[in-house]
């Protein structure tokens, strides 16, 4: 008799051209975002042209990972049958702490491999502070999730 692992039929992140490096980053552990080298702000979701000053020229800065739950939901019912497994599961929305208008999509979790229904649903709370931790997904890139600072 074999075990099914829903966790492998998760969605994976498709990383395109501009996107890679942010999951190269997170594979070595470090939460980094796009830079505009012109006038030093930093976008998100990464991109060849700042939207401030219109400079092709960036690099990717090393941020703390630390920031806020800025909003979350708790999908019902989930919509795909991998998730269904893990329901309920959250969905974050953190705001970067050195970047306040970044804001970044993962899941809160009790540890960096737990599953997307570790912790309780009733311990998110609107601006509570996370740390990114990475997880390495069957098959697939890695991925930033969260973990309360305090727990």
């Amino acid at each position: 008799m074999t075990t099914h692992d829903a966790t492998q039929e998760l969605l994976h992140p498709v990383p395109d051209e501009d996107g890679a490096p942010f999951f190269d980053y997170a594979a070595c552990g470090e939460l980094r975002v796009q830079t505009c080298t012109g006038c030093h702000e930093p976008r998100f979701p990464p991109r060849p042209c700042c939207p401030h000053c219109q400079s092709f020229d960036s690099l990717w800065t090393k941020t703390s990972g630390r920031g806020r739950i800025w909003s979350y939901v708790l999908p019902h019912p989930p919509l795909l049958p991998a998730y269904a497994a893990q329901a309920p599961y959250n969905v974050i929305l953190v705001e970067l702490a050195e970047a306040p208008r970044i804001r970044l999509v993962g899941n809160l979790v009790a540890s960096a491999d737990a599953a997307l229904d570790s912790v309780d649903p009733v311990r998110i709370r609107i601006g509570a502070p996370v740390q990114a931790v990475f997880h390495t997904m069957p098959g697939g890139p890695t991925v930033v999730r969260w973990l309360l600072e305090r727990p």
